[in-house]
C-alpha cells in the first residue's frame, strides 16, 4: 500500500481550559505550530485538529478563542464549569468518531508538546494508550513534591493502580476512547480508569516546563478534594480500615475494662481525669471521622443513582 498522507492517522489534540486568558493565545499558537509541522512532515493526516474545551471560564478565554481565525481549531463551549475531568470527557466524546487517536494535554503548556511526536510514533507501533510521565519533580516546591509522592503511595496502598507521575497528558486510540466512554459513572476518575482498560500501553518521559503565565487551577484544597474523590471512587479500603480500627479499639477497651475490675476487687482505685476523658475524646473523634468517610461513600451512591449528565455543551465553534 502506498504510504501517503491520507493513510496517516487523524490526530485530535484535546485541551481543556478554564480562566486561561493570560496564556490562551500562546497556547493556541504553539499547538497550531506543532500540529502544522506534523502535517507538513506527513506524520499525521491533514484532517487533524485541536479542540479547546472552554470549561465555563469567567474571564475572556472564550472571547479570545473566538478571535482565532484558524481552520485547525475547534472550540467546545460548556454551559458552565463542570471540572477538568468532565471537560476532557467532552472533548473526547466529540472526537470519538472523527479521529484515530486523541492526545489530551493541559492548556498551560507545562506539558512538553514535543513529546507529541513520540506519542504518535508509539501509536503507529500499535500502542493504544501512551502515558506522558514526568521524569522528575525538581521544578516543584518541596511541599508539592512531597504531597504528590505521598498521594501516589497512598493510592497504591489502597489498591488503586495509577501510573506514578502521570496526570492527563496521554494518547488514546479510538478504541480506547470508546471503552473509556462506556464507563457510566458520574464522577469518573480518568487516571484510575485508563489502566483498567487493559489495552497495550507504554510510557514516554518528559520534563515538565514552568508555567509561562497565569496561575495553577489546582490549589491545595482542590488537589486534596481530587485525591479524595479518586480514593473513594476506586477503593473500599478506607471502610475496611475503619472496621479494623473499630475492632482494635473494642478489644483494647475490653482489656482495659478487665484491668479496671481486677484493680477494683484488689482494693485499689482508678484515679485521674485524663484516663477517662482522653479515651472519650479519642473515640468521639474516630466516630466522627468514620461517619465522614461513610457519608462520602453514601454521597457518591446518591449522585450515581440520579445518573445526571456529566456536562452540557452550550456551543461548538468549528
Amino acid at each position: 500500500m502506498k504510504d501517503t498522507q491520507e493513510s496517516k492517522p487523524i490526530i485530535y489534540l484535546i485541551v481543556p481550559c478554564y480562566n486561561e486568558e493570560e496564556i490562551i493565545n500562546l497556547s493556541a499558537e504553539s499547538l497550531d505550530s506543532k500540529l502544522q509541522n506534523l502535517i507538513n512532515n506527513k506524520s499525521i493526516n491533514k484532517q487533524s485538529k485541536i479542540i479547546f474545551v472552554n470549561d465555563g471560564s469567567k474571564d475572556n478565554t472564550l472571547e479570545l478563542l473566538k478571535e482565532l481565525k484558524n481552520q485547525n481549531i475547534i472550540i467546545i463551549n460548556l454551559s458552565r464549569n463542570y471540572g477538568h475531568q468532565n471537560a476532557l470527557l467532552a472533548g473526547l466524546e466529540y472526537a470519538i468518531d472523527k479521529c484515530d487517536c486523541a492526545i489530551s494535554l493541559d492548556c498551560d503548556l507545562q506539558d512538553d508538546i514535543n513529546a507529541i511526536d513520540s506519542m504518535i510514533e508509539r501509536f503507529n507501533n500499535g500502542y493504544e494508550v501512551v502515558y506522558g510521565v514526568r521524569d522528575d519533580r525538581s521544578s516543584d516546591s518541596f511541599f508539592k513534591r512531597f504531597s504528590a509522592e505521598r498521594f501516589y503511595d497512598l493510592m497504591n496502598f489502597l489498591g488503586v493502580k495509577i501510573v506514578k507521575n502521570h496526570a492527563d497528558y496521554r494518547a488514546l486510540s479510538n478504541r480506547a476512547i470508546k471503552s473509556l466512554l462506556s464507563f457510566k459513572e458520574v464522577n469518573l476518575f480518568i487516571r484510575g480508569i485508563i489502566p483498567l482498560l487493559g489495552y497495550k500501553s507504554c510510557a514516554i518521559f518528559y520534563k515538565r516546563n514552568a508555567r509561562v503565565a497565569g496561575k495553577s487551577k489546582y490549589p491545595f484544597f482542590k488537589m486534596l478534594s481530587f485525591a479524595f474523590d479518586g480514593i473513594t471512587s476506586f477503593s473500599v479500603q478506607p471502610l475496611r480500615i475503619l472496621s479494623i480500627l473499630g475492632a482494635i479499639i473494642s478489644i483494647t477497651s475490653l482489656f482495659f475494662g478487665i484491668w479496671a475490675l481486677v484493680v477494683y476487687f484488689m482494693g485499689g482505685t482508678i484515679s485521674g481525669w485524663t484516663s477517662m476523658v482522653v479515651p472519650m475524646y479519642f473515640l468521639g473523634g474516630v466516630q466522627i471521622f468514620g461517619l465522614g468517610i461513610l457519608g462520602e461513600y453514601i454521597g457518591k451512591i446518591y449522585k450515581e443513582s440520579k445518573a445526571r449528565p456529566r456536562y452540557f455543551v452550550d456551543s461548538i465553534i468549528d
